[in-house]
């Protein structure tokens, strides 16, 4: 007799005879196929690749769209997607893209040049989500449809990093956005639960706050890189704990699940039955200072607190799975150094500077701001607390939920001393850290320290638009060295991932430029 497993959803019993079977084969079968399932700690809030994304979001437009290419490997490389190939005029302002002439969307239209030029225009025009990439140096009306399948973009200003963002705008059908526009929103309201991509999963379900499911394109355009699977599609499982998705997994309700706790990650990695993903993304994290606030202002004292800071600690909080930062940069960001004197804990240093400051015998308190519920970020603070009592200097400890955290850090009279922050380029070009420090990112999440070197701004600005590798190269070595010496936060760690998935499940892919929480659905497929 044929035996369907279905997934314990919404508090579904199972016997004891399903519960042993699902051990040894966790995912759904339906119909002889079979359905992966994934417990995720974060939420899909939207859908729309023009209004936002975040690590979650982002695996999902990944799976439901396409853009002209795709980011693959490690060290991160742009390879071509929806266009085969590209040129570059030699002044660097005009780029041409040759489409696939096969590409699809899912309700059969094809992929043009026109649609390309729709959605870039779209993502400009409501100047949302990666709007802020490309915005600066072109324009909607430089956009132009040379025929069908080629689509050419004019720039302001020669930019060289242009292509490195290229694989988070991706392209969305007109025919369908047009169709479900209200009111002149774009179609911004259909899209928040629907899609109108031609990628290798289409969407079936999306329960907000509970789970999300895709079906795998079966006769996708660019088709699959494994010869055959029964894979029919993918289910993410919304779990807010750590400890239900250790549960999840061993009791077999979850083939994968990510960015576990230290502890619960430890203890799952070491057995046979699963296969785990540790690699660096290009995260950093870096407790900001507020550069421009009442005490952080105040260099010495910034250096002070640097060097007091007890490095190891994160090390510890990470279970020996976390790497000190060398730099500004993260090892794969193109054109890293490793910075001379980057501070670690060093008492006689820390109180050398602060004999500097405005308090050479400290006796002041600075608020510390982390993430409510983040058990990580709260260790950081008790170490804050423990490493500063050396200086004279107490920590307030202060726990937000993430939308509050952003709200406290926009503005420079808000933002306290120092914000626990993990910030992810979205390229591995340099341009995309650099910018972080200069005034067009003040107030953003990782904007937060309002950095303000003038001298540092005119470097950064003349390297994103230098067109010779080796002229910027300089430029971003020089720019690296003085941010440290500036020190506008306490440059921390880079984290590594924390991914959990049975050995069954093939052909998962890593590459640093995606989020440490971010999947690529492409290249899965279950044995």
């Amino acid at each position: 007799m044929k035996r369907i497993i279905k997934l314990a959803l919404g508090g579904v019993l199972m016997t004891a005879a399903a519960l042993t079977a699902w051990q040894s084969t966790a995912f759904e079968r339906v119909d002889g196929e079979k359905i992966l399932v994934i417990a995720g700690r974060q939420g899909v809030k939207v859908l729309d690749p023009s209004v936002k994304y975040d690590a979650s979001i982002r695996t999902f437009q990944q799976a439901l769209y396409d853009g002209l290419v795709k980011y693959t490997g490690t060290p991160p490389r742009v390879i071509p997607w929806l266009a085969e190939k590209w040129t570059t005029s030699d002044d660097g302002l005009v780029w041409t893209f040759n489409l696939a002439k096969n590409a699809k969307f899912h309700n059969g239209d094809p992929v043009t040049a026109e649609a390309v030029r729709f959605s870039y225009a779209r993502t400009l025009k409501l100047n949302k989500g990666p709007s802020w990439m490309l915005s600066a140096f072109l324009k909607p009306e430089n956009i132009k449809v040379v025929d069908s399948h080629t689509i050419q973009f004019t720039l302001d200003r020669p930019y060289s990093p242009f292509i490195s963002f290229l694989p988070w705008w991706f392209i969305m059908n007109p025919n369908q956005v047009n169709a479900h526009e209200v009111d002149g929103d774009s179609g911004q309201k259909w899209l928040l639960d629907h899609e109108a991509g031609s990628g290798p999963f289409k969407l079936k379900r999306f329960q907000q706050g509970k789970l999300y499911e895709v079906t795998r394109v079966k006769d996708y355009w660019k088709g699959f890189p494994y010869k055959s699977s029964k894979l029919s599609g993918i289910v993410y499982r919304l779990m807010r704990e750590s400890s239900a998705q250790r549960a999840a997994l061993i009791r077999g309700e979850a083939d994968i699940v990510n960015d576990l706790s230290p502890d619960e990650f430890d203890a799952l990695a070491g057995r046979k039955e699963f296969n785990s993903s540790t690699q660096p993304a290009l995260t950093a994290f870096g407790l900001k200072f507020n550069t421009k606030g009442k005490y952080m202002s105040d260099r010495n004292l910034r250096k002070a607190v640097a060097y007091a800071f007890d490095y190891s600690a994160f090390d510890k909080i990470y279970n020996g799975r976390a790497v000190l930062m060398t730099s500004i940069f993260t090892d794969n960001i193109k054109g890293k150094i490793t910075v001379p004197g980057m501070p670690r804990h060093d008492i006689a240093k820390a109180k050398a500077f602060l004999a500097k400051s405005k308090w050479p015998t400290g006796g002041i308190e600075l608020e510390y701001v982390y993430v409510q519920g983040f058990e990580e970020e709260r260790k950081m603070g008790l170490v804050l607390i423990d490493s500063l009592k050396d200086i004279n200097i107490t920590i307030k400890m202060v726990p937000l939920t993430w939308p509050n955290m952003k709200a406290r850090g926009s503005k420079v009279e808000t933002s306290p001393d120092m914000l626990a922050i993990f910030a992810t380029p979205v390229s591995n070009d340099p341009d995309a850290v650099a910018m972080m420090y200069h005034p067009d990112s003040w107030g953003k999440y990782y904007g937060t320290s309002f950095y303000d070197n003038p001298e540092v701004h005119k470097m950064i600005e003349k390297a994103r638009f230098t067109l010779k590798w080796e002229d910027r190269a300089k430029l971003y070595a020089e720019i690296q060295k003085r941010i440290v010496d500036d020190q506008p936060e306490i440059f921390g760690m880079m984290r590594e991932r924390r991914i959990i998935y049975r050995s069954y499940v093939k052909g998962f892919s890593y590459s640093p430029v995606r989020m440490t929480s971010e999947f690529d659905y492409y290249p899965l497929y279950l044995d």
